[in-house]
């Protein structure tokens, strides 16, 4: 069966005459089979297990288009090296202080979005209807009211010891875009000094002198983020789904990812599919259509796997800029 693609066209660079559209072939589940076969070969280094055809969250058309996506926006010409130099600053803007002030510098902004191409991105449909939604939110306050519960005593001890380490406060905000476009403030344990801007040059990389020693730890582990359930509680966020970018950066990401913007047509996530299938390592246009998949076909069957897959992450340390 052939069809046109559902979900993004490219924009050729000012050489390029026009506009092209990819079709996708899908061949029933033998023919998905291959193409999950071609994918798992892509230097990304992509889960494709993640879409096999035994989870009931995704269909073989869906893995089909999947990997055609991939296909055509994977930046292949990236070798393994240029593709960790762009997670670096990407995990640094997560951080940077006074990023509304100073800016994205053109080498990062050249890292993240490297060649002249622009992608068109086509809306999603949201998935999951009332009773997946109302599951969805009561499950979120839940589970999120009783960690904060349960965690009350290790996140004391927590902000003492960043308080003890260095002065300051122990938990800071930084403006976040959510559902809508509407701007919050997400909370994290803080992690570096409170002079950050006197120890180094912005956007360092390596071992950064800004962050202190039990930051760092912080940061491996992911425990800076705890203080995020109380924006879930809230409702700013949601446990799984796309993670929420710095105002500047959705701004920069629009201009060459035309649609970038449809990745808040429901809450961000604590975590989400392009984490735990892509890990950190993937462009901003390549996690953009995880995003985009997962708010298709989003359902408890797939945010409990995505949680599954999460704790995984979280206890091995991987993905953990």
């Amino acid at each position: 069966v052939r069809q046109n693609h559902p979900r993004q066209r490219r924009l050729g660079n000012s050489e390029e005459d026009g506009m092209s559209e990819r079709d996708v072939r899908c061949a029933g589940s033998e023919g998905a089979a291959d193409l999950r076969g071609e994918a798992a070969g892509l230097e990304m280094g992509l889960s494709a297990s993640a879409f096999s055809s035994e989870e009931a969250a995704f269909g073989s058309s869906s893995t089909c288009c999947y990997v055609e996506k991939h296909q055509d926006m994977v930046s292949l010409e990236l070798d393994l090296e240029q593709r960790r130099a762009a997670a670096q600053v990407d995990a640094k803007g997560k951080y940077e202080p006074c990023l509304s002030e100073h800016g994205i510098p053109n080498d990062v902004l050249a890292k993240l979005l490297p060649g002249s191409d622009v992608i068109e991105l086509n809306e999603p449909k949201v998935g999951g209807g009332l009773a997946y939604r109302f599951a969805k939110r009561t499950f979120d306050v839940a589970s999120c009211a009783c960690a904060l519960i349960a965690l009350a005593v290790p996140m004391a001890i927590i902000a003492a010891r960043i308080k003890l380490e260095s002065p300051g406060p122990a938990i800071y905000s930084q403006k976040r875009v959510g559902k809508n476009g509407k701007i919050f403030n997400v909370y994290k344990f803080r992690s570096m000094y409170i002079d950050a801007e006197a120890r180094g040059a912005q956007w360092a990389v390596g071992d950064d002198p800004r962050v202190t020693p039990f930051g760092k730890f912080l940061r491996e582990k992911r425990i800076d983020e705890i203080p995020q359930f109380w924006n879930i509680v809230k409702g700013d966020m949601s446990l799984i789904g796309p993670r929420p970018e710095r105002p500047e950066f959705c701004q920069e990401f629009e201009k060459r990812i035309h649609g970038w913007r449809y990745r808040t047509c429901v809450r961000p996530g604590l975590s989400g599919l392009a984490q735990v299938t892509g890990g950190y390592d993937l462009l901003p246009k390549e996690k953009v259509i995880l995003d985009l998949e997962y708010i298709e076909h989003r359902s408890v069957a797939l945010d409990l796997k995505i949680i599954l897959k999460t704790l995984g992450v979280v206890s091995t340390g991987e993905g953990s800029r």
